[in-house]
Order: C-alpha cells, then sequence, then structure tokens
C-alpha cells in the first residue's frame, strides 16, 4: 500500500505514544468548573438576552443565535469529555455532567456516547465511514449507483445541505433514533427514548411559563447553528484530500489518529469556543486526554507537527471538494476529477 506519507516513520515515532502523553490524561477539577462556569454562564446570559430582545427584534435574537450556536457546540464539547470519561475523575460527575449537558444539546447522552467510541474504534476504515462522521463513498462505490443514487449522494455531500438543514437535521431528528444495530449497543438503546421523553417534557414546562412561539424560536435557530457548527467540525476532522483511510483488514489505529484526523488551527477565539476540538489528531490518538490539556500537550509534542495534517480556517473551505476516497491515488477527489478519469477510460 502506497501512502502520501512514511507510514513506518509515523510507527516508529508514535510507538510510545500512551507514555508520551500520559501526564495529559489526568483531569483537572480546577480547569474542568472554570470551563463549566464559563460555557454555562454566558450561554445562559445570552439565552436570557434573546428572550428579552424578541419582543424588541427578532433580528438581535437571531444574531446572538449565531454566539449562542458556539457556546453550545461548548457545552458540547463538555458532555463529549464526559462520554469519554475524562472531564473529570469522577465517572459519577462525569455522568451526571454529561447528562445536563444533553439537556441543552439534546443528543443522547450514553447512546451517542457509545457510538463515538465506536468511531473512536474505527476511524477511517471504509466500511464504517458513516458512524460519527459524514459518510464517505470510494469511487467504485459511487461510480456503481444508480444515477439517483448519485444524485442522492451528490446532495448529501452538498455543502449547500450539509451546512445548513443538515446539521439541524443531525441534532434535532437523527438523534431521536438509534439506529446502530453493531453488538454492545442494545444496552444504551432503551436510553435514547427516556432522553426523548425527558427533552419532550422539559421543553413543555419551559414553552409553558415563557411562552411557546418564543421559547421554540430561541431554542431551535440555537440549536439550528449548533447543528451547523457540529456538523462542519464533524466534516473538516476527516474529510480531507491526503487523510488517511483504508479497509478494516488493513487498517491501523495510530494511523488512522495522526494521519486520519486534521489538525485543525483555528484563531484563539474560535479554538475557545470550540473547546480545542481542532486538535482532533491528539483526541483520537488519547480519547481520555480532556479538551482543556489538548492545547499543551500539543505545544509540549513536536512530532505532532513533524507528521498531523494541519489546515487553517481558510484552507478548510477548500475541503468541500473532498468528495470520494480514491483507493489507487490514496486520497480525496472531487466529483469534477472522478468524472474526468472515468470518461478518460
Amino acid at each position: 500500500m502506497s501512502y502520501s506519507f512514511n507510514s513506518e516513520q509515523v510507527l516508529a515515532d508514535f510507538k510510545n505514544w500512551n507514555q508520551q502523553l500520559k501526564q495529559y490524561q489526568r483531569p483537572n477539577t480546577r480547569k474542568a468548573v472554570i470551563q463549566l462556569l464559563n460555557s454555562y454562564s454566558f450561554y445562559i446570559g445570552l439565552w436570557v438576552l434573546q428572550f428579552y430582545l424578541y419582543d424588541h427584534s427578532v433580528l438581535f435574537t437571531i444574531l446572538i443565535a449565531a454566539l449562542n450556536g458556539f457556546l453550545l457546540g461548548r457545552i458540547f464539547i463538555i458532555q463529549h469529555d464526559c462520554g469519554h470519561r475524562s472531564f473529570t475523575r469522577s465517572q459519577i460527575a462525569n455522568d451526571i455532567i454529561g447528562t445536563v449537558s444533553s439537556a441543552f444539546t439534546v443528543i443522547p447522552y450514553k447512546y451517542w456516547a457509545k457510538s463515538h467510541d465506536f468511531h473512536h474504534a474505527h476511524n477511517g476504515q471504509l466500511e464504517y465511514s458513516d458512524v460519527g462522521d459524514v459518510e464517505c463513498l470510494t469511487t467504485e462505490q459511487y461510480n456503481a449507483l444508480s444515477t439517483w443514487g448519485k444524485v442522492k449522494y451528490r446532495v448529501y455531500r452538498s455543502p449547500f445541505y450539509l451546512f445548513t438543514i443538515g446539521g439541524f437535521i443531525y441534532v434535532v431528528l437523527y438523534n431521536r433514533f438509534a439506529f446502530l444495530r453493531e453488538n454492545g449497543f442494545e444496552k444504551v438503546k432503551k436510553s435514547v427514548t427516556i432522553s426523548n421523553v425527558a427533552f419532550i417534557l422539559l421543553y413543555a414546562v419551559l414553552a409553558y411559563f415563557l411562552g411557546w412561539k418564543k421559547f421554540l424560536l430561541v431554542q431551535f435557530i440555537n440549536l439550528f447553528f449548533f447543528g451547523t457548527y457540529a456538523l462542519w467540525f464533524f466534516y473538516i476532522q476527516h474529510q480531507y484530500e491526503n487523510i488517511y483511510k483504508n479497509g478494516k483488514d488493513n487498517w491501523n489505529y495510530v494511523l488512522s489518529a495522526i494521519k486520519g484526523s486534521t489538525y485543525y488551527r483555528l484563531p484563539l477565539p474560535l479554538q475557545w469556543l470550540t473547546g480545542n476540538i481542532g486538535f482532533h489528531h491528539i483526541h483520537h490518538l488519547c480519547p481520555t486526554i480532556p479538551n482543556y490539556n489538548l492545547p499543551k500537550a500539543h505545544r509540549n509534542t513536536p512530532l505532532f507537527d513533524k507528521h498531523v495534517n494541519a489546515i487553517t480556517l481558510w484552507e478548510s473551505f477548500k475541503t468541500v471538494k473532498a468528495n470520494l476516497w480514491d483507493a489507487q491515488q490514496q486520497r480525496m477527489i472531487s466529483f469534477s476529477e472522478n468524472t474526468r478519469r472515468r470518461d478518460k477510460k
């Protein structure tokens, strides 16, 4: 298998990755509490301001939602870390915090955490590209589709769908169901139903006291922006021209983390708002590192800069052309490139 990178060198450099990163895996109670306080206080403060401004200007309420969607994403990162059992030292505290956070994100805590663990164990495997990621077809799979199948896939991969209503659909509708059928999910499937009932009751109570029209508009516009941002980050983390992907029989965990996940170099304000999830290469290599330790882990480990797929905010917008996996070239290609290559045959 020929890669665009030296796989043997990557594996040699990260042979003892667990020892290299061990010090960053220890949760820090002070940092966790600070992150809880600033994330929830800013979100709730803006949420209250949205309701206050609603009677004066719905437009201002919507504009604030563009920022509050990021803060909701930051709360989701807390939920995400709790699911990895990394946010605090106490598993009981992790479960309580994760469950409370899920009431804000309306993403079921236990089931999503289980599916996300599955994603970590299969990241970059072509057979499971649709779990915890934006589904990616190979050129062979795409070319074998019917015309209608190709249209559906192109719409699905279109930025006009993914980063508009696609994120909202993922958060509000997709997460209402337990779609995964793999072994190990039976125990958490009921939690989706329980979560749905709890979300409905919570929304009903809040709508009753705050007014259903005002409440639903504020909530759903916040969830719209949150879903858009969340799906963008799900996308950018594993969709890139020279990303690592492989069949499960030839897959390697370390390569999937270091070369199959991006290092998204964001401006510091965006890095803060997104809970440091841009350090996704480290997160996939060692998911027990809490998000607040990821920047330090990267700074103190020069090997990351040597090997990772670093991408800037501006460069990331070009990844929308990474539509299909070309096994022959070992890279992602666009629909137009696939058409040109197919027509030449």
